[in-house]
């Protein structure tokens, strides 16, 4: 045993998981030199050692001093940072990435300059090391990084001088770039470009051209080129695929289960179908049931060329016009998908369910499956509603009534999220934006497939074996302070020292009667919550209230579950024959599986937070679309957000974000009271607070973009400036100095200027 590791290392280059192991278990700095003699490197070994270093630096794994690899508080302790302001000369950055499915304000971080780099910018980009301090949060820069171009993507104009512009499609880029090289790009075509020079406001060339902005069916292919998501598959990996088709398909090695009367309930316009489910009463009270899971490991081998981009792509993204699959349509939308009357390879979650809803008993099988419906949700749930569905429906809707009996018990979070849905015709045409109905039918897939999820979590920790774990973890303390203070603000009290628990959010919640306060605290809720992510170490899933959870249930599209799937194979020996075709041997875990589970699932937890951006921003830009024919109209809204510059706002039962800013709500002096959330008038005491509901005209609505813009009826404020605006070409002057003074916005406006604030509460 050394002193800088209590544990006796095997000889030989260590993987990445085994560097982070010894390092975050060392007694003492563990640096290349101890690393090497703890696993008994010489020679080459050490300069291959060098080099895994090297890029686990890069990869933001390690500092190149002593690990930075886990969570905390939300905010990575290594992660790529943003400059977004400069406060009394002291640069402050907001993580790239953050929370795509709330509203919530990323967190400032001061960044600590350092004397080897550069002196940063606004708009700069550094990988950092982050820590959280009794002032706040701190970053520490490891290396600045290159300019992103992501956001460079614009439709071409041109203005009465000849010279192009760049206008931007990103909500949150404001004015428009100027083209130094606009290549085979012509005017109105949205377009990719980069940038000529290191400066944020050098000109841009055009780098690719994607057509028409707002031709049927672009708002997802600017989402696809602005997030950078795969869309195209290697030749080679379409050729693999179509060589896995070729796979036998018998009973032989698997469970025959094609008499069973299984069925699968999913939208009606689905594509792909991952999951099945089947159930019958068991005599005692309860019910014996199958979830039936597409057996993408047989056709997915590690190592080959659909198992790369699988990992690359790390899930399917769902745009209204589109899907962008994990995996080739040859297998994703035929021979994985379940469909009616056709054998196909299944992954089978045998369970039991007693009188109480809870899982009694598991057991995993490859089984072969012939299903009996494909039905659609609103299909499923009008034969129930009318008395005549088949017994395979009472069956599911006896057995779940169940599960949802151990779910009230278990008491997960409860909060009313509501969908929207985009509907379009065969020409990519808007039809209805609508709030998708949550149906009974829904919960009934939705509690098989979680029974399955903790199945086989469980499953596998009965083995000992890897688990691709999707964690939600308890609220942090800095959360559930801001949550505490916002309540204070309510006149509600909300006490740190209990235990928390999901259930603890839904009683506050059910005592509250008034729609308008319940929708307000709902929103502090969501915000006091963290993002779930995949992992293989177990924190439970704290939403759902389950002390194991993992995803097993979608394997055709999210890579963690296709992990899940072969860390079973191997656990229950489960494996196949050999294939007598060209595919890789084995469907289990590969050894680069077994080694890299850190860094694939803090890969595929990035992809997942992609999609998610993706999606919104294109389900932003239809609703723009939707809403850009009613400009001036006035909509029933709630406040959804406030900031010191303005309040955010939805439109009741349709969704679509939009500002209204502080300078549109006239010339009264606006107080922003964080704790409580709400702009607060000096003179009168109008007050604008999460939650409020209120009749806002919409006075923009950018479909290229996805913006909203409110303002408030009949109010003498300064109106909506319109975005995208060229500046005016440059005069030579001959000022004195000091002349020509700056023009002033709505929050550097002096006292008395329309729509001045001032900040209440902490400093960000």
């Amino acid at each position: 045993m050394t002193k800088q590791n209590k544990h006796r290392q095997p000889k030989g280059l260590p993987n990445k998981e085994q560097i982070l192991e010894f390092i975050q278990t060392s007694e003492t700095p563990a640096g290349k030199r101890e690393i090497a003699k703890a696993f008994g490197l010489k020679g080459q070994e050490k300069i291959a050692l060098k080099k895994r270093l090297k890029d686990m630096a890069e990869e933001g794994l390690i500092d190149g001093k002593r690990t930075a690899y886990h969570r905390m508080g939300g905010v990575p302790k290594v992660t790529v940072l943003k400059i977004v302001a400069i406060e009394d000369g002291e640069p402050v950055a907001e993580p790239e990435n953050w929370s795509p499915d709330t509203k919530e304000k990323p967190p400032r971080l001061m960044v600590k300059e350092s004397k080897k780099m550069a002196a940063l910018k606004r708009g700069d980009r550094i990988l950092a090391r982050n820590e959280e301090t009794e002032r706040g949060w701190r970053a520490t820069p490891i290396k600045k990084l290159p300019a992103r171009t992501e956001g460079l993507m614009g439709v071409v104009e041109k203005d009465g001088s000849g010279n192009y512009w760049l206008a931007p499609v990103d909500k949150r880029v404001r004015d428009s770039a100027p083209i130094g090289d606009v290549g085979e790009a012509t005017e109105g075509e949205l377009v990719l470009a980069e940038r000529m020079g290191k400066s944020a406001r050098s000109k841009v060339k055009v780098v690719e051209v994607i057509g028409d902005p707002l031709a049927p069916k672009a708002f997802s292919l600017i989402a696809i080129a602005k997030h950078g998501i795969p869309h195209v598959f290697p030749q080679e990996t379409i050729a693999e695929a179509e060589r896995a088709v070729d796979l036998p398909l018998s009973s032989d090695h698997r469970e025959d289960l094609r008499d069973v009367p299984i069925v699968a309930i999913d939208p009606a316009d689905a594509r792909d179908h991952d999951d099945a489910i089947w159930a019958e009463p068991d005599g005692k009270g309860g019910y014996r049931a199958i979830i039936a899971i597409a057996d993408v490991s047989y056709y997915v081998r590690p190592g080959g060329a659909l198992d790369r981009e699988a990992r690359k792509r790390g899930n399917s993204v769902y745009f209204p016009d589109r899907v962008v699959p994990m995996l080739p349509e040859v297998l994703s939308a035929d021979v994985c998908s379940l469909k009616e009357d056709v054998d196909r390879a299944a992954m089978a979650c045998h369970i039991r369910i007693d009188a109480e809803g809870k899982i009694s008993d598991w057991r995993f099988t490859r089984a072969i499956v012939r299903l009996a419906r494909n039905i659609a949700y609103e299909d499923a749930q009008a034969a129930i509603d009318a008395g005549d569905a088949p017994e395979y429906l009472q069956n599911l809707w006896g057995a779940w009534k169940l599960l949802f009996k151990a779910r009230q018990a278990r008491d997960p979070l409860d909060l009313e999220l509501p969908e929207r849905q985009v509907r379009l015709n065969d020409e990519g045409v808007i039809e209805e934006i609508a709030i998708r109905e949550r149906l009974d039918a829904h919960r009934v897939v939705e509690d098989f497939m979680i029974a399955a999820n903790v199945a086989a979590a469980k499953a596998l920790e009965a083995k000992a074996a890897p688990v691709v774990y999707r964690i939600h973890e308890t609220p942090s303390r800095e959360k559930l302070m801001a949550f505490k203070e916002y309540l204070a603000s309510q006149g509600r009290k909300f006490a740190l020292g209990q235990v928390i628990t999901p259930g603890l959010f839904n009683r506050m919640l059910k005592d509250v009667s008034d729609p308008a306060e319940k929708a307000l605290i709902m929103e502090a809720v969501l915000r006091s919550q963290t993002q779930a992510y995949y992992g293989p170490a177990n924190a439970g899933h704290f939403g759902l209230s389950l002390g194991s959870y993992a995803h097993f249930t979608s394997p055709i599209r999210r890579y963690a579950d296709l992990l899940v799937h072969r860390a079973l194979v191997d656990a229950y020996k489960l494996e196949q024959p050999k294939p007598k075709i060209d595919l890789p041997d084995g469907t289990g875990l590969s050894d680069r599986d077994r080694d890299a589970l850190h860094q694939i699932t803090d890969a595929i937890s990035q992809t997942e937070r992609r999609a998610m951006e993706a999606e919104r921003d294109t389900i932003d830009r239809y609703v723009a679309a939707w809403l850009s024919g009613r400009v001036g109209e006035t909509f029933d809204t709630r406040i959804t957000g406030v900031q010191g510059f303005g309040f955010f706002a939805t439109i009741d039962k349709l969704g679509g974000d939009g500002l209204v800013p502080v300078s549109t709500l006239g010339r009264e002096y606006f107080t922003y009271d964080e704790k409580a959330q709400k702009l607060v008038g000096e003179k009168t005491g109008t007050e604008y607070a999460t939650g409020d509901r209120l009749k806002l005209k919409l006075a923009e609505a950018n479909a290229l973009t996805g913006a909203l813009k409110f303002e408030v009826p009949d109010s003498d404020g300064k109106g909506i400036e319109p975005r995208g605006n060229r500046p005016p070409p440059k005069k030579r002057t001959h000022q004195k100095k000091g002349a020509g003074a700056p023009r002033q916005t709505h929050d550097q406006g002096k006292r008395g200027r329309p729509g001045n604030i001032r900040h209440q509460g902490r400093r960000k």
